[in-house]
Parts: C-alpha cells; sequence; structure tokens
C-alpha cells in the first residue's frame, strides 16, 4: 500500500483512466481507498483538483456511502447483531456498554448489523469474522484484550 508520504501518484493512472473527469469520482474514491486504506482530507482535496471538481462535491459523495472511510481501518472489527432475538436477550444494553468501552485502545471498531442469523445464541457479536454467542460485555471485551496479546 502506497503511503502518503509518497504523495499520490499510485492513484494516476486511475485518474487517467477516467480522463480526470468527474464522472469518475466514484471508481476514483473506490480506487484511492484500496490503494491509501481510507479516504484522507489531503486525498479528497487532491481528487478534487485533478477531477476539476469543488471539494465539497468529492468529500460529500465520499461521505454518502457507507462503504468509504475517513479514517484508517482499526485492527478488530466487532459487530453487535440487534436483530429480534439478540434485542429480546439484551443487544441494545450490550452495545451501549461496548460503546462507552475504552474500544480504540484495543484497535476495535464498533459497529451493529440488523440480523446475523444465528437467532440461538442471543444476543451475539461478530469478531474479524467469528461468531461470538451468548456474550455480555464483560466477556466481549475480555475476549477483545486477549486479541492484542
Amino acid at each position: 500500500m502506497p503511503t502518503l508520504k509518497q504523495g499520490f501518484a499510485a492513484l494516476e493512472p486511475v485518474l487517467q483512466r477516467h480522463g480526470h473527469q468527474a464522472h469518475g469520482l466514484i471508481e476514483v474514491l473506490n480506487a484511492a481507498q484500496q490503494l491509501y486504506g481510507h479516504l484522507s482530507e489531503p486525498l479528497l482535496r487532491h481528487i478534487a483538483r485533478q477531477l476539476r471538481l469543488p471539494f465539497s462535491r468529492v468529500q460529500g459523495t465520499a461521505s454518502f456511502y457507507h462503504l468509504f472511510r475517513f479514517a484508517p481501518q482499526a485492527r478488530h472489527s466487532c459487530l453487535v447483531c440487534t436483530g429480534t432475538a439478540c434485542h429480546v436477550q439484551g443487544a441494545a444494553q450490550l452495545l451501549a456498554e461496548l460503546r462507552a468501552a475504552p474500544l480504540a485502545e484495543l484497535s476495535v471498531e464498533l459497529g451493529s448489523v440488523r440480523c446475523i442469523g444465528t437467532c440461538s445464541g442471543a444476543p451475539l457479536v461478530v469478531v474479524d469474522g467469528a461468531v461470538w454467542n451468548h456474550v455480555d460485555a464483560n466477556a466481549v471485551l475480555a475476549r477483545l484484550r486477549e486479541l492484542e496479546r
């Protein structure tokens, strides 16, 4: 992955493929995120200049789509299921307790998902793609700390 210190030269072939034209904005944003890991403000400003677009349009377009990220990705992902079975089993409280925990220190990005489809394990979380069943906040935090060892 090219670093930001190396500039944005790695993005130039994508810009050229779209003729430095505004119609390529989404594809340029996607390629930029793949190359640099996230869409920093300097990168968005570079894209705006190269496509001759207002910065507000580039930033607005990127912020509209939930798959674009504006900060480096955390090392771990934790998704709390909020589907009906998980909700009944306390998912809202689990999510609230995890939001109050210092997850950034553990390099964990917290989110929620409507349903995982394994209702018998409620409440559950998905951490880095693995389903953890019948959990509470203390159990999740303990296991997340183990991941950092």
